[in-house]
């Protein structure tokens, strides 16, 4: 049977090892251990936390992990999977510093592919984002639009002027992913864009760029003079 946590020397306990040694020097099995709390009558927390991470294959893929996929494995109800997932997202916005009152500058596409690459990172749906900016071509704030299939975004105009109104924008910059990793536009991306671009001059709300992106480059539609 497996030792408790408690039946560990203490220098073994993930608790007692944070604090003597410092969180940054805990392996992943142990900072799981933590926020995991407890095990089972057959498997202490570090074992469970070891399972977790077996059944994930890559601490990287946490950030995807879902509260139904995490109950799967024995000792982990709803509570403690629940409680992860929540964890796990706070961090990444604490990661990713995702203030929407920190107004940052950002006047081309290379620097908006950066700065919003996390969005879209391993995505295997298409996500649609429009980030809308004032007069000083600050971001005011992002809003995730659509998520769709592997091969297919549909949203609708009216949805991204809508928020550009809530925001009180001056302008917008839409951005897109393609799963497959070609960023090359389609005939519809390049429909849709013309649409947007041109309701945009009628509302005196100008749509500066639309970005395709995957995990490695992106596409713009001004930097390529489909935009105007």
């Amino acid at each position: 049977m497996s030792l408790k946590v408690k039946e560990m020397l203490e220098s073994e306990r993930p608790r007692e090892r944070l604090l003597d040694c410092g969180v940054e020097n805990l392996s992943n099995e142990e900072l799981l251990s933590i926020l995991l709390k407890s095990g089972t009558k057959d498997k202490n927390v570090k074992e469970l936390s070891i399972e977790v991470l077996t059944k994930v294959g890559n601490i990287s893929n946490l950030k995807e992990v879902k509260v139904e996929s995490l109950k799967e494995i024995k000792g982990i109800g709803q509570v403690k999977a629940i409680e992860l997932v929540a964890t796990i997202e706070l961090g990444r916005r604490i990661f990713l510093k995702n203030k929407k009152n920190n107004k940052k500058k950002l006047v081309n596409a290379k620097d908006i592919w950066l700065e919003t690459r996390y969005l879209f990172f391993d995505k295997k749906q298409e996500y649609f984002y429009a980030l809308y900016f004032n007069n000083k071509q600050e971001l005011i704030d992002k809003k995730m639009l659509f998520k769709g299939t592997i091969n297919k975004s549909v949203v609708h105009p009216r949805e991204v002027f809508k928020e550009a109104y809530l925001l009180s924008a001056s302008s917008i910059i839409c951005m897109h992913n393609h799963p497959s990793g070609d960023v090359c536009p389609s005939s519809e991306d390049l429909f849709f864009t013309k649409t947007l671009y041109e309701i945009g001059k009628i509302q005196n709300i100008k749509v500066l760029d639309h970005i395709i992106v995957s995990n490695d480059t992106y596409y713009s539609f001004f930097e390529n003079g489909n935009i105007f």
